[in-house]
């Protein structure tokens, strides 16, 4: 029974999609913390400090590979950095984080697709584990 794996290619990118994920995820908990900071009548002036440094790791992970989702992360830094109503500027960093998840998403299906190799059976080779 034959089985898809990834070539190199596609194995590298799924790893850089993995990392982008776990960024991805500590800047959706700064917005989050942003915007209940904000809700909570707290400061937040670092919130929105940490949020621009967050942003610029992903910004560098993405950009060889995946060029287009990180210019949607580095429009999202300057939505961070632009001055204005908070709970406006909390809007659409929500949006912007959900956006690129999606486009994260996306991406690995997109990988599947594209670096999909089938896996060679050699008749009368040993299973592993046998």
């Amino acid at each position: 029974m034959a089985g898809k794996k990834l070539d190199g290619a596609g194995t590298e990118k799924m790893k850089t999609i993995d990392e982008a994920t776990i960024l991805l995820q500590r800047l959706h908990g700064l917005v989050e913390g942003y915007a209940l900071a904000l809700k909570q009548n707290k400061p937040t002036s670092l919130y929105g400090m940490q949020v621009k440094r967050g942003l610029s790791p992903l910004v560098g992970l993405l950009k060889p590979q995946f060029g287009l989702i990180s210019d949607q992360v580095a429009s999202l830094n300057l939505v961070a950095t632009r001055g204005g109503s908070e709970p406006a500027k909390i809007r659409m960093l929500r949006e912007g984080v959900g956006s690129i998840r999606q486009q994260l998403e996306i991406a690995v299906v997109r990988i599947k697709d594209n670096h999909a190799v089938e896996e060679e059976v050699v008749p009368g080779a040993r299973k592993p584990g046998e």
